[in-house]
C-alpha cells in the first residue's frame, strides 16, 4: 500500500465524522428499545447481547491470567465460556462478575467514542474484537453468529455511507445500553423460579458467600448507571444545541 494509501486509512479510521442530525439520535434510540421490549426482536438481537457477555467473561478470565480454553454460543441466547485456574479467588470472581455487566460497559465505552464523532473507529474496533472472539470459538452456531455479525459490522463500516454508518453505530450503542439491563431482570425471574441454580449470580454467591440477589443487585445498579451515563453521552449534544443542560 502506497503512502497516500495508507494515510488515507488512517484518516477513514481516526478522522471524526460530522455531528449527526439531533433526529437520529433519538430515533435509533427508540429503535433499539424497541428491539429490547419487544418479543421477537429481542429474541433475535439479544444474541449480540450473548457475544458481548460471553466476551466479558473471556477478556476478565485472560486480564487476570487465566487460561481461556473456549467459547460457545447457542442458538437459544446463551452462551458458556470455560477458562482454566483456580476455582476460587478474585480471578474468578471477577471473570465471573464481568459477564452480565460487559455489554453495558461495552455500550458505554461505545458511547464515548461516538461523542467524539469517531464513528468508523468504532466500527472498526468491534470488528478486531469480534475477530479476535472468533478464534476461541468452539461450536458451529457460534462460529456462524460471530462471522455474520462480524461481516455486518464490516460491510457497514467500509461501504456504507456516513449517515448509514451513524445510524448503524448509534443503534448499536443504544442496544447495548438498554439491553444490557433486560438479562438482569431475567437472570432474577429464573432465580426466583429455580431454574438457573449455576447462574453467574448463584457462583459468585458461592465464592464470595454474598447472597446471589445482591450480585444481581449490583448487576442491574452498575447497567443502570452506564445506561444514565451513555444516554448523557450520546444526547449531551442534543441538549446542549437546545440550551438544556447536558
Amino acid at each position: 500500500m502506497s503512502v497516500d494509501g495508507l494515510t488515507d486509512l488512517w484518516d477513514k479510521l481516526f478522522g471524526a465524522q460530522p455531528d449527526p442530525p439531533p433526529l437520529l439520535v433519538l430515533i435509533t434510540g427508540l429503535v433499539a428499545l424497541t428491539v429490547v421490549l419487544t418479543r421477537l426482536p429481542w429474541r433475535i438481537g439479544r444474541n449480540a447481547i450473548t457475544i458481548a457477555h460471553e466476551g466479558g467473561h473471556a477478556l476478565a478470565a485472560v486480564l487476570t491470567g487465566r487460561r481461556l480454553q473456549g467459547i460457545r454460543l447457542h442458538s437459544d441466547t446463551s452462551g458458556l465460556t470455560l477458562s482454566a485456574g483456580r476455582p476460587t479467588g478474585p480471578g474468578m470472581v471477577f471473570t465471573l462478575l464481568a459477564g452480565y455487566l460487559a455489554p453495558s460497559l461495552i455500550g458505554l465505552a461505545g458511547a464515548w467514542v461516538l461523542g467524539g464523532n469517531r464513528i468508523t473507529l468504532l466500527l472498526w474496533v468491534a470488528v478486531a474484537l469480534l475477530l479476535a472472539m472468533l478464534v476461541m470459538i468452539r461450536n458451529v452456531f457460534g462460529i456462524i453468529s460471530i462471522v455474520v455479525t462480524t461481516g455486518v459490522v464490516l460491510g457497514v463500516s467500509w461501504m456504507a455511507s456516513p449517515e448509514v454508518q451513524a445510524a448503524f453505530a448509534y443503534t448499536g450503542v443504544w442496544f447495548l445500553l438498554l439491553g444490557g439491563v433486560r438479562p438482569v431482570g431475567e437472570l432474577q425471574t429464573l432465580r426466583r423460579r429455580g431454574q438457573l441454580p449455576q447462574s453467574d449470580a448463584d457462583q459468585l454467591a458461592w465464592l464470595t458467600r454474598v447472597p446471589g440477589l445482591v450480585w444481581v443487585g449490583v448487576f442491574g445498579a452498575v447497567n443502570l448507571i452506564a445506561l444514565l451515563a451513555g444516554a448523557a453521552l450520546l444526547t449531551g449534544p442534543i441538549l446542549n444545541s437546545t440550551g438544556l443542560p447536558g
